[in-house]
């Protein structure tokens, strides 16, 4: 009745568990009986049975071995039962439980990374092992964030959960630029201010980020009116902030494009008395353009370099010309001394000798071929960090307005504005926050985990909200926490010391500043003395008993 009830049934199909069965029957009538009788001793022996065919679709891996063939060594990377924590880095210690999920049994042999928590962020980096001294304030960092992890063992709790009074009070402290006050001044440490704003798109970093973008609706990318439109408020929104940084309004902001990152800074900060702008990494066309519009700038990395190869190389130099001359050799035998990057004054010592006219000099077209050289062979480099200071920043401004190849023509990225970040409101910028959540974790002591609680931050962080944040957890943790810091790595050149002079702050009060300038006065103080760091940025910070130590 089944077979005539249903259109298309067969009556000789059978599901694959009777398929299965049907062929393990045959199988053992096949097979012959255990008791069977040897064959006879004049019978012919019977051939071997050829060997069972490798299945292909199985891994090498996983392949039956025979045995006799040994075992590959895996490399067992456990730490031993009596390893201290400190003997590797936390996050490699640490087995992630989720808040809101059923929380994984982990067996003693498992282990799971810190950086597993979110796949889409970026890996941490490799935590030096050469500690800074203890101090009471870690130094001023102007690189850009993308992630931090503060760990402690106590719990975030303050941090999450805010009410919507207490929400509302931390945005309208930070428009003030009030005083703050525990726990309601955690949200006003993760606002930041944002152009263009478009919540589809992640528009921070920019370098690099064609494949995030890729995909996403971009109307204005075959659109040139839009595209106008869009820089058109874009440059009302630069120049708004800007005018705000010569009016010390506000304290700093960034100009992030698909090739370079800006860094504008007010006077007093950084060790410098004027405005100054930072450009990181620059090209040999970038850098043409901008010598053709008249903007006056430096390469201090360059600069520097240049003149600690010169003096090593002049006392070398001096020797080898002296030993020639003795000899009787004039070096006019093909041999030609070779030049540095600077002009014809590089050998002005060779006149101080009185020697210039027995050696041989290169022309000036080799001179400026190895310029050109050296300048290419520097591009994207952080070597190649340009500094703008005093009125050539409003040139620069004009500049980077009317430059062409600030925005992309092609790609994801075509027709997009610069991201503009700053830490005060300014004309058409968006407030924005950061992201925050608390996560807690195990961390294994010996043979046994003890409970971590960790806060996360990600998006674009600032110097001020990094030195916020820190306040308030010197104190809601009660002096000990740790942080890894994941950095920009185009901004980490930021660091770089670009002025030999005393801080700023030593000529000139700045407590008269500090109120309208919407930073923190202890966050000033730490911004206006001169960086330290150099071409390298904090990576991770570490308070025990209200003390900083750091590695970078």
């Amino acid at each position: 009745m089944a077979a005539s009830a249903v259109p298309g049934y067969s009556p000789g199909f059978k599901k694959p568990p009777a398929m299965l069965r049907l062929k393990r029957k045959r199988l053992r009538s096949s097979e012959p009986p255990a008791s069977a009788a040897p064959p006879p001793c004049g019978a012919a022996p019977r051939a071997p049975s050829a060997p069972a065919r490798r299945n292909p679709f199985s891994s090498l891996d996983n392949a039956p071995r025979a045995s006799g063939t040994p075992q590959p060594r895996v490399r067992d990377r456990r730490p031993p039962a009596d390893a201290s924590p400190s003997a590797a880095p936390f996050w490699q210690l640490l087995e992630p439980v989720y808040e809101g999920k059923p929380a994984r049994r982990a067996e003693p042999s498992e282990r799971t990374d810190i950086p597993a928590l979110t796949d889409d962020l970026h890996l941490p980096v490799a935590v030096p092992e050469v500690p800074s001294s203890p101090r009471h304030e870690f130094p001023a960092d102007w690189s850009l964030k993308t992630r931090l992890l503060f760990m402690s063992s106590h719990p975030f709790t303050w941090a999450e959960h805010l009410k919507a009074q207490e929400e509302a009070q931390g945005f309208a402290q930070h428009c003030r630029a009030t005083e703050t006050n525990l726990p309601q001044s955690v949200q006003q440490s993760l606002v930041y201010w944002l152009h263009p704003s478009l919540p589809w798109l992640q528009l921070f970093p920019r370098i690099g980020a064609d494949r995030k973008i890729a995909g996403k609706a971009s109307p204005w990318s075959q659109d040139e009116a839009l595209q106008q439109v869009l820089m058109s408020d874009w440059s009302v929104s630069f120049t708004s902030l800007y005018n705000l940084l010569k009016a010390k309004l506000c304290p700093y902001f960034y100009v992030c494009t698909y090739q370079f990152t800006v860094l504008f800074r007010a006077a007093g900060l950084a060790g410098s008395d004027v405005i100054t702008a930072v450009i990181s990494p620059t090209t040999r066309g970038l850098r043409e353009a901008m010598r053709n519009e008249g903007i006056e700038f430096s390469l201090p990395l360059v600069e520097e370099n240049r003149t600690r190869k010169q003096k090593s190389s002049e006392v070398s130099l001096e020797t080898e010309v002296a030993n020639s001359l003795e000899a009787g050799n004039s070096m006019e035998n093909g041999e030609e001394l070779v030049p540095s990057d600077d002009d014809d004054e590089s050998f002005s010592w060779l006149e101080e000798m009185g020697v210039q006219d027995k050696v041989k000099k290169p022309d000036a077209i080799s001179i400026k071929l190895r310029k050109e050289k050296h300048e290419v062979r520097m591009d994207h480099k952080p070597e190649s960090l340009a500094l703008v200071k005093g009125t050539n920043t409003f040139t620069l401004l004009n500049f980077l307005i009317n430059c062409k190849s600030l925005v992309a023509v092609a790609g994801p990225q075509a027709g997009l504005p610069p991201t503009l970040l700053s830490p005060v409101a300014f004309r058409g910028g968006t407030m924005q926050t950061l992201k925050a959540r608390s996560i807690n974790a195990k961390a294994r002591v010996h043979l046994a985990y003890e409970d971590i609680f960790s806060l996360e931050i990600v998006g674009p962080v600032m110097p001020h909200s990094l030195h916020s944040l820190t306040m308030l957890l010197r104190v809601a943790q009660r002096g000990a926490f740790s942080a890894a810091l994941h950095t920009h790595e185009p901004t980490a050149v930021f660091n770089t010391n670009l002025d030999n002079a005393s801080p700023a702050s030593n000529k000139e009060p700045t407590g008269k500043d500090i109120p309208s300038c919407g930073l923190h006065p202890e966050a000033w103080d730490q911004l206006t003395q001169c960086p330290t760091l150099g071409k390298s940025a904090i990576r991770f910070l570490e308070m025990k008993d209200y003390a900083y130590t750091w590695k970078s």
